[in-house]
């Protein structure tokens, strides 16, 4: 009894579930399809901006000090004084002297030498006075000379004539004979007399060359500083002998520092591809100008925790060798007066061995396309066409940094590029464009040099 109630309850909705069916299958309509809504993806978009690219690229190295002096002792001695700053890390004006030698034996040598010089010159003074003594004693003898030649013709005219005997004749002419001897010797002496004048005076240089080379010593035992610098390394203390050629004293300019930082090649190419410069003549001098016309300006930063400070710098000159293991090329930028505007706690002189980052600049290429590295995807960029519709555009790329890379074809400036990330990214896809001007403006600042560069 109690299973029949239940078929009953269970039959009226069968039937009624046949009738609609009977129903539809009658009626000649068939079910109205709803198409489903297309689906639209939020992306963020810039504009591509033309700008004047400035090329940028960071390197590192150390500081060192332009100029370095080297206080050899030129001569022997023991030190007698010592500037009472000659300590490391002390500052020293250009023209102080900082170490003195035992001067004695040097100024002995300096009057032995005059006292030479003095010995020579009163020579020459003898020799001049014999020489005119002997100029006046040669005329002597010559008038002598000829009187007696005129006796002697005389007394020969008496002998053929018989008035006075051969003796008489031959006794003028024993005269003559010894009067023509000693003017022989007094020409002879004079003729001595330049010769022996060149020796004294050969003797004379070289005394007083004696002196110069005494004075030059008595000079090198007094070590002055040549420029403004900071003691480096002293090596010897008052009292101490020094030998010559010892290395007394290390001194460091302090109104030039250098750093030689390292570049990697690409990024050196790139910061000269905008300076077209044809070298013809490749001669030392030609090529120490081609370093001027490249146009790199430079920036060093020092960064220790919370202090960063900066000094403008220049582009002085690329090293002689590139690292083969890194493929980098060291280049020297020079700081000018890097010990001016000091500030305790606030800005550090620039000291030797501190650890910098060096920004070298090229010269601005003009009309430069600039994207995101963001929006680069295995070498395409997705550009948002007529309809917010999506398309995926390869480009050619060049120059490129670490926030943005350079296209050189495949683009026009002012076209709307996605910057988000899209996956998947199919061609033809409904974007919704947010433009994103705050990164279109760090865009543009970075390539066109401004701010920061990581």
């Amino acid at each position: 009894m109690g299973g029949l109630k239940r078929k009953a309850l269970f039959l009226p909705p069968v039937l009624i579930g046949i009738a609609v069916l009977l129903w539809f299958a009658r009626s000649g309509d068939a079910p109205v399809r709803i198409a489903p809504d297309e689906a639209v993806r939020p992306a963020r978009v810039i504009s591509v901006p033309a700008v004047d690219f400035v090329p940028r690229t960071l390197g590192y190295g150390h500081i060192q000090p332009g100029r370095v002096w080297e206080a050899v002792a030129e001569v022997g001695g023991r030190i007698v004084e010592k500037h009472p700053r000659l300590e490391s890390g002390e500052l020293l004006a250009a023209g102080e002297v900082i170490l003195r030698i035992d001067p004695t034996d040097y100024e002995l040598a300096v009057e032995s030498a005059r006292a030479r010089i003095r010995g020579a010159e009163a020579q020459i003074a003898e020799l001049d006075v014999r020489a005119e003594n002997t100029r006046r004693s040669l005329e002597i003898e010559q008038r002598g000379l000829a009187l007696a030649e005129t006796d002697l013709t005389r007394r020969q005219t008496l002998l053929k004539r018989g008035s006075i005997s051969q003796a008489t004749v031959d006794e003028a002419e024993r005269t003559v004979l010894s009067l023509r001897q000693a003017v022989q010797g007094q020409r002879s002496a004079l003729a001595l007399i330049p010769a022996e004048r060149e020796v004294l005076a050969a003797n004379l240089a070289l005394f007083e060359s004696e002196l110069r080379q005494a004075e030059r010593n008595l000079e090198r035992t007094e070590l002055v500083t040549p420029f403004d610098g900071r003691v480096a390394a002293v090596n010897v203390e008052e009292r101490q002998f020094a030998a010559s050629g010892q290395v007394l004293a290390v001194l460091d300019g302090v109104d030039l520092a250098e750093v030689a930082a390292q570049i990697p090649l690409d990024r050196m190419r790139q910061l000269v591809a905008g300076t077209p410069i044809d070298v013809q003549d490749t001669s030392p001098e030609n090529l120490g100008e081609v370093f001027g016309r490249l146009g790199l300006t430079a920036v060093v930063r020092l960064s220790a925790g919370e202090l960063q400070v900066s000094w403008p710098a220049r582009f002085v000159r690329i090293r002689e060798s590139v690292d083969p293991s890194t493929r980098t090329a060291g280049v020297v930028v020079a700081v000018d007066e890097p010990y001016k505007f000091v500030e305790v706690g606030r800005r550090p002189p620039l000291a030797k061995n501190m650890f910098v980052e060096v920004e070298l600049q090229g010269r601005p290429v003009p009309g430069r396309l600039v994207v995101p590295r963001a929006a680069l995807h295995d070498g395409m960029v997705y550009v948002v066409g007529d309809g917010s519709r999506l398309e995926r555009r390869p480009v050619q790329v060049g120059a490129h940094q670490s926030g943005f890379v350079i296209v050189d074809s495949g683009l026009a400036a002012g076209e709307i590029i996605v910057v988000t990330d899209l996956t998947p990214a199919i061609d033809g896809m409904l974007v919704d464009p947010v433009e994103d001007t705050a990164l279109r403006d760090r865009l543009i600042a970075a390539a066109t040099g401004q701010g920061a560069i990581r």
